[in-house]
């Protein structure tokens, strides 16, 4: 059997991981990291369109990228999953820039697009439509950063109920919208669009691949934690089978809910869930003004305070499974030996790289101002250009695990494989075109038919400021890549101390 390098700092801190990590937890994990409702809006803003192309990729993108990290995840269920894929692959320094990118977008996406969302909630159900003040929208902000990582430091034995909870949260909030935009329809007609528009389009897959290819990535995540499942080989591709299509559902109906219950004119991104809410729960009490204004009464407020409540909880769940298994991919790399070795260290209280999540805090708290400051407070900039840099990020970091597999296959021909991936080359050069065309498009929209055109500009952008834009998604990129190339030369010392030992030894030395 092949072996795999690993630093004696490796031995030391994987040593203190402890398993918890069940099927069901599992499971739960994967429908908190892949059903984001933060973007729910983004998708609908997109039009009837958006809703056939959503089919679409779940079926050219989803389902391939399940097989894929089905079959990573059982025949290397080591600590790091992503990280130590690539790494394996490609080497460290491949493995430390592509792990930098893969982690900096979850502090980026907690202080950006889900704080945003958290504030669209407050200010829609709580704060009757009035943007709050700017030292509320910080409180507003922080507390819900850290509260999101706070929660992310606990260990597996408790903090794996979290995923729980929120994906229960899921289905309670989603499936009440679905049924009440149903009473909705039924009591006021149809508002949305006519079927003409469902109608697939060459701008609207330009348009819509970044957030739709975003929405439906994260399989891998759970594998960040390899060493803390009971038993990965069994357990992960029964939870991946099954949280494809419950993700897929849960996507679908409140996407297809919204088209049908508000014009497309009417959906902002930033906080057009929380609006359809509010305009669907008027059936329960309430009612529209000739303006538009939502004023829910009786029953209307009460059910629409839950349901911001349990948005707010889905949002928390989301930033804190992906900070579970990104925080704890860098600290592996860390550990060995492909960043700094101070990041890379497991808590022996806790099991959990209680570090990295407190550096992921800062990072996020850094965005909330940052971003903030750079667009004037303007929420429909902050949350497009925030999400934009967010997604990119994320979908160029695939463009390295995905052909990892095929790699692997190579370089690890004797490794068991409990699952393999059928027609795993073509489907894998399909995953990687679509990321990079995906990449592409979030970084110049429009890029190859109308660069920044009226069809491709983001929310709160004008075409004068196209290079402004540009280098807001462009240029922090760059500089993640060359953060992840210091990150691979302040481990050279960790990399130096390396011993050898077989893939199933790494596994077997927690039991």
């Amino acid at each position: 059997m092949a072996t795999i390098d690993m630093t004696a700092a490796s031995v030391a801190e994987s040593a203190k991981l402890q398993r918890h990590f069940g099927r069901f937890d599992i499971l739960f994990f994967l429908i908190c990291t892949i059903v984001g409702v933060d973007t729910i809006a983004s998708v609908a803003e997109g039009g009837g369109q958006a809703f056939t192309w959503m089919m679409v990729f779940a079926l050219v993108f989803f389902v391939p990228q399940a097989l894929l990290f089905a079959e990573l995840g059982t025949a290397f269920p080591q600590e790091g999953g992503p990280y130590l894929w690539t790494r394996l692959a490609f080497g460290h320094l491949a493995g430390a820039v592509n792990d930098f990118l893969y982690w900096i977008t979850n502090p980026v996406w907690i202080g950006g697009s889900l704080t945003a969302s958290c504030i669209g909630a407050v200010v829609i159900f709580f704060n009757h439509g009035n943007s709050l003040s700017t030292p509320m929208t910080y409180v507003v902000a922080l507390v819900f950063v850290w509260i999101t990582i706070v929660s992310a430091i606990a260990s597996f034995r408790y903090g794996k109920w979290l995923p729980t909870a929120g994906a229960f949260a899921r289905f309670l909030v989603l499936g009440l919208f679905t049924v009440t935009v149903a009473v909705y329809a039924a009591k006021h007609g149809v508002h949305g669009l006519g079927a003409g528009s469902y109608k697939p389009s060459a701008g609207g897959f330009v348009l819509l691949t970044g957030v739709l290819l975003f929405n439906f990535v994260g399989f891998e995540l759970p594998s960040s934690a390899g060493e803390e499942m009971i038993n990965p080989q069994r357990d992960v591709p029964f939870s991946i089978a099954r949280s494809a299509i419950g993700s897929v559902v849960l996507y679908a109906l409140p996407v297809l809910g919204i088209l049908i219950e508000l014009p497309n004119t009417a959906v902002q991104n930033f906080s057009g869930f929380a609006s359809a809410m509010q305009d669907a729960f008027t059936v329960y009490g309430g009612h529209v003004a000739a303006d538009g204004t939502v004023t829910l009464s009786g029953a209307g407020t009460a059910l629409g305070d839950i349901c911001a409540i349990l948005f707010v909880i889905c949002l928390i769940t989301s930033g804190a499974t992906w900070i579970m298994g990104s925080d704890r991919a860098l600290a592996v790399s860390c550990y060995d030996g492909a960043g700094p070795r101070f990041l890379g260290v497991i808590d022996a209280k806790f099991g959990t790289p209680v570090r990295v999540n407190i550096f992921s805090g800062i990072v996020a708290s850094g965005v909330v101002v940052l971003a903030t400051e750079l667009t004037g407070g303007n929420a429909a900039k902050y949350f497009g250009a925030v999400l934009g840099v967010t997604i990119s990020t994320t979908l160029i970091s695939y463009l390295l695990i995905y052909p990892a597999l095929w790699k692997l296959r190579r370089s690890h021909p004797d490794v068991p494989r409990p699952f393999k991936m059928p027609f795993y080359r073509p489907l894998t050069v399909l995953l990687m075109v679509l990321v990079a065309i995906a990449s592409v498009q979030l970084i110049a929209p429009g890029l190859g038919d109308s660069w920044f055109g009226s069809d491709f500009i983001p929310d709160g952008w004008t075409y004068g400021e196209r290079y402004i834009y540009l280098c807001t998604e462009l240029i922090p990129v760059l500089v993640f890549i060359a953060v992840g190339v210091l990150f691979w030369w302040l481990g050279r010392k960790t990399r130096a101390e390396i011993v050898s030992r077989q893939p199933a030894e790494a596994v077997d030395a927690l039991e």
